[in-house]
């Protein structure tokens, strides 16, 4: 098992679910780590601004993760007095762990292919690797650029990622379930229980605080 090299998930979590969990885990399991860590932001910069507060998304990631020693919850950006900037959530790790470990940053196909989006995106693969999760729904019809990055940097030898610290792309396929907090919040809006869709604990900590429009003749 690689103890040295940090794994990292983010997002907005608003709120998590299965699929986040199960990428999470699988993403463990794979590259053979002790932990993978889940980072909710505080604001983040290129979407839309989540429902609930970065306390309690980072609440709710925390129960989801209790039982399982694979999986930590980060509260570095909740914390932080700066905007959601991967480039400075990837300096801070650098920052703990120095320039030599592996870092691995966990992303999905759709947020992959956004990175010429994204604040100094071109610093990114000099401070990690990247993971990237081909979820159900995405296809990848990457722009030019982002062709080029990945012609440029992709890697089918998951030991170039566990023994160098930067610099390499992988495409993994992973158990496909195709679960949104776009659909659970509108199913809690609706009345509907999302059971299945986030584990118990988050399900019970939405229904105590009333998140995401919930009220007592929901189900």
């Amino acid at each position: 098992m690689s103890e040295s090299v940090k794994v990292f998930m983010g997002g907005t979590f608003d709120p998590i679910h299965n699929g986040h969990l199960r990428t999470a885990l699988e993403i463990e399991q794979w590259l053979g780590v002790s932990q993978v860590t889940l980072i909710p932001s505080k604001a983040p910069v290129h979407r839309q601004r989540p429902e609930r507060t970065g306390q309690q998304r980072l609440d709710m990631v925390r129960l989801a993760v209790i039982d399982e020693p694979g999986l930590f919850a980060d509260d570095r950006e909740v914390m932080s007095e700066n905007a959601s900037y991967t480039v400075l959530t990837l300096e801070s790790f650098r920052r703990e762990i120095g320039e030599d470990a592996p870092v691995c940053m966990v992303l999905g196909m759709d947020a992959y292919l956004s990175l010429p989006q994204w604040d100094r995106w071109q610093e990114l693969l000099t401070l990690c690797h990247v993971v990237v999760v081909k979820r159900p729904g995405w296809v990848y019809e990457p722009c030019e650029e982002m062709q080029e990055i990945s012609q440029k940097h992709e890697t089918k030898d998951l030991q170039r990622l566990l023994t160098s610290p930067a610099g390499h792309v992988i495409f993994r396929e992973l158990t496909p379930l195709g679960i949104s907090a776009t659909q659970i919040r509108q199913l809690i809006r609706e009345g509907c229980s999302p059971r299945y869709l986030i584990p118990d604990a988050v399900w019970n900590y939405i229904q105590k605080n009333k998140l995401y429009g919930f009220n007592n003749e929901g189900k």
